[in-house]
């Protein structure tokens, strides 16, 4: 096992309570173990966006994920106790992908579920599914509390 003040936890942030729900519980494996929690999002451009015009402007969906992901780390930090650092990144591409990249070399992934039943889950694909079947490091799913 590596040295706790360079273990990492990485977990995807996305705004949905259950992505929420994760990343409390990111905080308090953080607090047990002495690692740091790196709180990801990611966001890419919907597969309707065209460049003669879509919902928003392209600059405005990084803005948007920087504004969820900030939102949930406030608010996780305000119940927070003990000093547990948190550090945010926001990353362009695929959700899925983004975690994985970004769960080189941590000690632990973890990601909410939405839980979508079998047949969306099949429909529309896995984050968390995929994060489990493809990571390097041990992956936690946190369903809603």
């Amino acid at each position: 096992m590596s040295d706790p003040a360079e273990s990492e936890i990485v977990v995807g942030v996305d705004g949905s309570s259950s992505s929420k729900a994760a990343l409390r519980w990111a905080v308090r494996q953080a607090g047990l173990t002495g690692a740091g929690v790196r709180a990801v999002a990611a966001w890419e451009f919907p597969a309707f966006y065209s460049w003669e015009g879509g919902p928003m402007p392209p600059e405005e969906f990084e803005q948007t994920a920087r504004k969820s992901l900030d939102d949930a780390v406030d608010e996780v930090e305000h119940q927070t106790v003990g000093p547990v650092r948190i550090s945010r990144e926001i990353m362009h591409g695929h959700s899925a992908q983004v975690l994985l990249d970004a769960a080189e070399g941590a000690e632990l992934l973890v990601v909410g579920s939405r839980g979508h039943g079998s047949f969306y889950g099949a429909l529309l694909g896995s984050v968390s599914q995929r994060c489990a079947q493809h990571a390097r490091c041990p992956v936690v799913i946190v369903r809603e509390e």
